[in-house]
């Protein structure tokens, strides 16, 4: 049986072999790559089950590798970068990356948040299917299909677990430690930045007007509600 195979991306050869020995001792099948370029690639080849990706890196890197891989591919990527700035961290994640580590980082938290993200690939399929109606969008969970003005919308994975979460409590409040546990995983339950970030590309992708929300409202400082939008 095929294992869960990782794609660690990163141009310097110690790093890789320390991820790959890491990784392959906690029973992961480890691929490896030294540019986007190569990434690319290796994705189309061997479909990996998650990418471990590198920011700065020679001939393309890591956010043009992520660009580029977002075309084609919703796989699983966590970023690992020496540029830990709010600013990179919120472009990472608004061109589609899972989650974002700064170097250094621990191994163990690393082997956490691919744990997490694995637990997100999975939680999706034990849902009980039906469908759902708020004003213009229409949710079908059982072919995990969102309709805005019955124009289908391509959501990502984050996108669609945050979106079932928010639909299935509708009309009540979602604290935002509550929202993070249940789509990220207790890891996560204090990074509220994640969260404000993807809610956003949520908001982009079934609001009428995104900057005046009316599908997905802010409780400020506390959470996010989803209703039935005002006729």
């Amino acid at each position: 049986m095929k294992g869960y195979r990782i794609l660690a991306v990163d141009d310097e050869e110690r790093i890789l072999n320390f991820l790959k020995s890491k990784l392959n001792a906690s029973g992961y099948e480890v691929l490896t790559a030294q540019n986007g370029v190569e990434a690319l690639e290796k994705v189309r080849a061997e479909e990996p089950d998650l990418v471990l990706l590198d920011v700065l890196m020679p001939r393309m890197d890591g956010i043009e590798t992520l660009k580029q891989l977002r075309t084609f591919s919703s796989v699983p990527v966590i970023v690992l970068s020496a540029k830990g700035s709010d600013t990179d961290k919120v472009k990472g994640l608004n061109l589609g990356a899972d989650d974002y580590i700064s170097k250094p980082f621990n191994p163990s938290e690393l082997l956490a948040r691919i744990e997490a993200v694995k637990r997100r690939a999975n939680s999706s399929d034990q849902k009980k299917a039906n469908e759902l109606s708020f004003g213009d969008v229409t949710i079908d969970f059982d072919r995990r299909a969102v309709l805005v003005r019955g124009e289908q919308k391509r959501l990502t994975r984050i996108e669609w677990l945050l979106l079932a979460e928010l639909a299935r409590n509708a009309g009540r409040l979602m604290l935002y430690d509550d929202l993070l546990t249940r789509v990220w995983g207790p890891e996560y339950r204090d990074d509220v930045q994640i969260l404000r970030t993807w809610v956003s590309r949520l908001r982009s992708k079934l609001e009428e007007d995104p900057n005046s929300p009316v599908l997905i409202r802010t409780v400020p400082k506390t959470g996010y509600m989803l209703d039935h939008p005002p006729a």
